[in-house]
């Protein structure tokens, strides 16, 4: 009962997904093709309140609803996240999909991004059984 609220906010979220088409397999092959700018300003929107946040938090150095300090570490640039980048784009522009809206697409009635989800569930669990053999 206590988790009805993040329930909330998840089919909260899943609407605005589906009414900003977001979720769209059209809106997203436009965004490969370069074709529209809709995706474009909409995940531009989103790193500019990203960085937005991030300046807040570290500027008032403000702290979590339990009162731990928010703490957000540098990283050191490292190529296996472009070449992991290069995977998620490319299995993006073939599915039109990507991890959060699956669950939105689904919901929407398109039953085939079923697929999709076990694809995911399952390259997650081989990057699992290989991880120690990757290099990190």
């Amino acid at each position: 009962m206590r988790n009805v609220k993040y329930l909330i906010a998840g089919v909260l979220f899943g609407i605005v997904l589906v009414k900003s088409e977001v979720i769209s397999w059209f809106r997203i092959q436009e965004m490969f093709r370069l074709q529209a700018f809709h995706m474009y300003g909409i995940i531009g929107s989103a790193i500019v309140v990203g960085i937005i946040s991030v300046l807040i938090i570290r500027r008032f150095q403000l702290k979590t609803i339990g009162g731990e300090d928010i703490t957000i570490p540098t990283k050191k640039f490292h190529w296996g996240n472009v070449y992991g980048g290069l995977i998620f784009g490319l299995g993006w522009a073939i599915t039109g999909a990507c991890p959060g809206p699956l669950f939105a697409q689904i919901g929407s009635g398109f039953l085939v991004t079923i697929i999709t989800l076990l694809s995911a569930i399952a390259g997650t669990w081989v990057y699992g059984l290989l991880r120690e053999k990757l290099p990190h």
